[in-house]
C-alpha cells in the first residue's frame, strides 16, 4: 500500500473539525485512505457506503441511527448520493460539537460543496485527494506514472495493457455514474466524444466557439459540459494572470485533462514508445508536471499562467497574497532552451525566481534567479518555497 501525502493533513483536520470531507474522483483511493491510513490510535470507524442498498436502509432514519454513535468516527462514502443528510449532520454536530465525528467522501465537488457549505459552514474542512503524484512514488517510476497516470488501479497494474484496459472501463462507467448524480442533461456518448475532442487541445487556450462548432452544440451547452468535467475532476482549467502592466494579455483559460493516463487513453497512446512519437508529447509533459504541482500545493497558494499576445509566457505562476513569487516552465528536454518570451514574461512580473522542470536533468542554475531541476526535485523545491502542504 502506497502511503498518501494527504493522510497526515486529514488526521490534523479531524483533530480540529467535527466533519472533514475528502473530495476526489472515483477510484482515486478515498476509501482506502479513510479505512487504512487514518486509524492511528482511533477506535474502529463506522463505515457506510451510500451506493450499497443495505447501508442506505440503515440510514432510513439517519438522525436516530447516527445519534447512536457519538464517540466513533463515522465514514460516509459517496455522500453526494444523499444530500438530505447535511442538515441532520449539522444538528448532530451542534448537539455534540467534538472534533472528528464525520468523515465524508465524495466525487462531485461543486454539488457536494454547495450543499454541505450551506449546512455545515464552520463545521467542516474540505480536502482534495489527487491521483498518485511523484512525491508518493519512487523516482524510478516517473515514466510509469506519466504514461499510466496516477489512479491506483492503473499505476499498480502489472503492465501497460492492463492499465489501459482499466482506464477504458473507468472512463466508460465514470460518465454514466456521475451523470446520475449531477442531473446534467447529456448522453454519455456525447460526453465521451467531447472528452476525446478536448484531449486534442490539451494544454491550449479554451476556444468555446470552436468546440461548439466541432461538436455541433450550442455555446451554453459546451460550457455546461466543460463545467461538468471540471467538477467531476476529469478536467482542469488554469486561469490567466492579469498584472497591472501595459500589455495586451490573453484572457482565455488553458485546458488540461487532469490525469495523464486518461489523456493518453483518449489519444490512443498506450506506452512510452508511442508517447515519444505523439505530437502532443510536450503538452502531455506540461499537463503532467502541472498536476504534480497541484497535487502538493497549499490551498492558500493560487496557480495561474501568464501570456501576452506578443508571445511572453510562463507555464505556471504561483501567487501568495495576490503577488507572484515563483514561476515554473515545464520542458520535456534535459537541455531546455529558455525562450525570449520566458525572459520577457519574468521581466513583466518583477523577475520572480523560475524553475525549469525537466525529466532527469541535474539540478543547476542557468541564470541568476533561474534553475533547472528534474521532476524528482519538485517536492523538495516546493517544500523549500513553502508551498507544499
Amino acid at each position: 500500500m502506497i502511503p498518501r501525502l494527504l493522510a497526515s493533513n486529514i488526521r490534523t483536520a479531524l483533530l480540529q473539525y467535527p466533519a472533514v470531507a475528502i473530495l476526489g474522483p472515483r477510484q482515486v483511493g478515498k476509501t482506502t485512505l479513510a479505512l487504512n491510513q487514518l486509524k492511528e490510535g482511533r477506535a474502529e470507524p463506522l463505515y457506510l457506503d451510500l451506493e450499497r442498498p443495505s447501508d442506505r436502509t440503515r440510514l432510513s432514519d439517519p438522525e436516530y441511527f447516527l445519534s447512536n454513535y457519538p464517540d466513533r468516527l463515522v465514514i460516509i462514502d459517496e455522500v453526494q448520493q444523499m444530500m438530505t443528510l447535511f442538515p441532520i449532520l449539522r444538528a448532530l454536530i451542534d448537539a455534540q460539537r467534538t472534533p472528528g465525528r464525520f468523515l465524508l467522501l465524495g466525487s462531485a465537488s461543486d454539488l457536494l460543496i454547495s450543499q454541505s457549505s450551506e449546512s455545515l459552514a464552520g463545521r467542516i474542512s474540505y480536502k482534495e485527494l489527487h491521483p498518485f503524484c511523484i512525491a508518493e512514488v519512487v523516482p524510478e517510476d516517473m515514466n510509469k506514472l506519466w504514461v499510466r497516470g496516477g489512479f491506483p488501479a492503473a499505476f499498480l497494474a502489472p503492465d501497460d495493457d492492463s492499465a489501459f484496459d482499466w482506464i477504458d472501463n473507468f472512463v466508460r462507467t465514470y460518465l454514466e455514474r456521475e451523470l446520475g448524480v449531477t442531473k446534467l442533461r447529456a448522453s454519455p456518448m456525447e460526453l465521451a466524444l467531447l472528452l476525446r475532442v478536448l484531449s486534442s487541445v490539451h494544454g491550449q487556450l479554451v476556444n468555446y466557439a470552436q468546440l461548439s462548432q466541432v461538436m455541433q452544440l450550442s455555446l451554453p451547452t459546451v460550457k455546461n459540459y466543460l463545467h461538468f468535467f471540471e467538477h467531476t475532476f476529469l478536467l482542469r482549467t488554469l486561469q490567466p494572470y492579469f498584472p497591472n502592466v501595459q500589455k495586451r494579455l490573453v484572457k482565455s483559460p488553458k485546458l488540461y485533462i487532469r490525469d495523464s493516463g486518461i489523456l493518453h487513453y483518449l489519444r490512443g497512446v498506450h506506452g512510452l514508445l508511442e508517447l515519444e512519437g505523439d505530437v502532443l508529447k510536450g503538452a502531455s509533459w506540461e499537463g503532467f508536471c502541472l498536476q504534480q504541482v497541484m497535487s502538493m500545493l497549499k490551498p492558500s497558494v493560487l496557480p495561474y499562467f501568464y501570456r501576452t499576445t506578443a508571445g511572453a509566457e510562463i507555464d505556471l505562476l504561483l501567487l501568495r497574497g495576490n503577488k507572484p513569487f515563483v514561476a515554473f516552465e515545464f520542458k520535456y528536454s534535459n537541455s531546455p532552451q529558455i525562450s525570449k518570451g520566458n525572459t520577457e514574461a519574468l521581466k513583466d512580473l518583477g523577475n520572480p525566481p523560475m524553475f525549469i522542470v525537466t525529466p532527469t536533468a541535474a539540478r543547476a542554475p542557468v541564470r541568476p534567479g533561474m534553475e533547472v531541476i528534474s521532476i524528482a526535485d519538485l517536492p523538495e523545491v516546493m517544500r523549500t518555497l513553502g508551498v507544499h502542504f
